[in-house]
């Protein structure tokens, strides 16, 4: 069976011999010294200043939020996984949808400021499939009106935009660890930002806001990550220049044999591309079905990112459709890529998608 993702497993022994350290210290979690040293390996393979490790993205988000003090009404893509929109509905923020660039399938830069009204607080873009942003407008739009800007860079580990990490963005960015990712801890994810008080505030959050055994400081919660996670983060990063030179090669093969056939995704020609996903555009929803189906007969399973658009989403309550978000989310499909997906594996996707189109 060929699935559209799945999660790297380092080597035994290497994982074995962290989580030996974990028995020699007696430490599982609360802050622990494979934690601390996944934060210190992260930050400077990321080249980011501040960087905190939680138990899962979406924790990241409500986190960022409360820390921001956001309130009220936020504009974000409604392109995206559905954490991202109901992790500020948990919050009982509003998500308030703008609509997406058919190109880069990032926020359209031009439709957020229209939606900016008196109770609007922040901004929460999304690195579409590791793409980063329009991030000069978004940051002059949120300079101009006294907004927060939340950047959801859950598929953007190790891309550099101008050279620097695209993580670096923002008032906070956050990013998934999830087992899906290009780079994980089994579940995990984090918080990245420049300003040293807000990330010693961010650090108190995530342990109920305990200052010592004697003080609580402020009102938290608990989302630590705990040291086996962190042991697995380590050992995948140890393999990480294998996990990215594998997926290039891949990605790569798929647009050389594929861009004849399908759209794929107009890339920042300003940032690296990490090649955690090869997302796909076909001219209709008819073709991508054809196509879908015809590669589920043979045991091949791409998936439907991000089907449907969250406009579309009742318990969200927003009466703002997004009519090329809701196109693209019908003709979007994301085809397997990753590190051990055989040549022989590949070629027998790429030639099943091309022989369904012709019989569409």
């Amino acid at each position: 069976m060929i699935t559209v993702t799945r999660p790297w497993l380092p080597d035994r022994e290497r994982l074995d011999s962290y989580i030996d350290q974990v028995y020699k210290s007696g430490h599982l979690t609360n802050n622990g010294p494979l934690v601390r040293l996944l934060e210190e390996r992260l930050q400077t393979y990321l080249g980011v200043k501040h960087l905190i490790l939680v138990s899962n993205g979406t924790l990241a988000l409500q986190i960022a939020y409360r820390a921001l003090d956001v309130t009220g009404e936020v504009i974000t893509t409604p392109f995206s996984f559905i954490a991202t929109s109901s992790s500020l509905a948990w919050q009982n923020c509003k998500p308030v949808f703008a609509d997406i660039d058919p190109l880069t399938l990032n926020i359209d830069v031009d439709n957020v400021t229209s939606k900016i009204t008196p109770k609007t607080s922040a901004l929460v873009p999304v690195h579409v499939f590791g793409n980063p942003c329009n991030v000069e407008r978004l940051n002059e739009i949120a300079s101009k009106h006294n907004l927060k800007i939340v950047y959801d860079a859950s598929h953007a580990f190790g891309v550099d935009y101008h050279g620097k990490s695209i993580l670096s963005q923002g008032d906070i960015s956050t990013i998934s660890f999830h087992a899906t990712k290009l780079f994980h801890t089994i579940e995990g994810g984090a918080l990245v930002t420049n300003d040293s008080s807000l990330a010693k505030k961010i650090r108190l959050m995530i342990k109920c806001g305990i200052v010592d055994e004697e003080n609580i400081a402020l009102c938290g919660i608990n989302a630590k990550m705990h040291e086996l996670s962190a042991a697995m983060g380590l050992s995948v990063l140890d393999d990480i220049d294998t996990i990215k030179k594998n997926r290039a090669q891949i990605w790569q093969q798929y647009k050389i044999h594929l861009s004849d056939y399908l759209k794929f995704q107009k890339w920042n020609e300003n940032a690296t591309n990490n090649c955690a996903y090869v997302p796909v555009l076909f001219s209709n929803e008819q073709e991508l079905l054809a196509v879908k189906n015809t590669l589920n007969n043979f045991d091949i399973f791409p998936r439907r990112y991000f089907y449907p658009s969250l406009d579309q989403i009742n318990f969200l309550l927003n009466n703002n459709k997004c009519l090329v978000a809701d196109d693209v989310s019908k003709r979007i499909l994301c085809l397997p890529i990753y590190p051990n997906l055989k040549k022989q594996q590949q070629r027998q996707v790429i030639e099943l998608i091309k022989t369904a189109l012709k019989l569409v």
